[in-house]
């Protein structure tokens, strides 16, 4: 798209980065300039947002789409001014592109209507249920991608939430952040056609790597 132009994002708040960042941090309410200090400050809000969300959402809540966003609006209010909003501007990760911005709230309508709604609250008897449904709610969020930024822990929070409606302890999510990242972001790709057995598989792992160590 043309700088300048009719529909020129190039301006708006998520599409800017940090002076001083070298592109590397988007543009926030704190001044930060470097990839490991904004690291440490989003980590320390999402665990402070976290006691929130854990007080908020009961084991029968059925979680909607302003859930999703206020989730992102109490973790990122104090750092980013689009906080909460869905995204204006088109992204996509090693080549993938994710939903474009436009088809965003028509998107997160119809994944609350088709898939929240079926998955929680996430209170089934059968574990194998309960792994369908962390899959599936986990790759359509992902695919949509409709914030800016944080949009992977937001959905690992959710999935958090999800797993203690089930009775199940906190997921621990370390293996996917690291060296199994590419299998994980295989298993998102794979939702495209709506094959969630991938994602099946890691969330198995998950559970049992959380109970075993409960």
């Amino acid at each position: 798209m043309k700088k300048g132009g009719r529909y020129d994002v190039s301006m708006l708040p998520e599409a800017q980065f940090e002076a001083g960042s070298r592109r590397r941090v988007l543009r926030n309410l704190l001044g930060i300039r470097t990839v490991r200090e904004m690291n440490v400050v989003e980590t320390r809000a999402l665990q402070s947002a976290m006691d929130l969300f854990n007080r908020r959402f009961d084991a029968d809540h059925r979680f909607t789409a302003e859930d999703i966003c206020g989730m992102h609006r109490m973790w990122l209010e104090g750092i980013y001014e689009w906080a909460g909003e869905y995204r204006s501007v088109n992204v996509s990760k090693d080549g993938f592109p994710f939903a474009a911005a436009g088809r965003i709230p028509a998107l997160m309508a119809n994944y609350q209507r088709d898939v929240l709604a079926r998955h929680t609250p996430c209170r089934f008897s059968d574990r194998s249920q309960v792994v369908e449904a962390l899959a599936e709610v986990h790759v359509e969020f992902l695919l949509i991608h409709p914030f800016r930024d944080g949009n992977g822990r937001v959905a690992r929070a959710l999935a958090t939430l999800m797993a203690a409606q089930a009775g199940l302890p906190q997921l621990d999510f370390t293996p996917v952040t690291g060296k199994r990242r590419p299998q994980y972001f295989a298993a998102v790709q794979a939702g495209m056609d709506r094959n969630y057995r991938p994602m099946e598989q890691i969330f198995a792992a998950l559970i049992e790597r959380s109970l075993a160590a409960s």
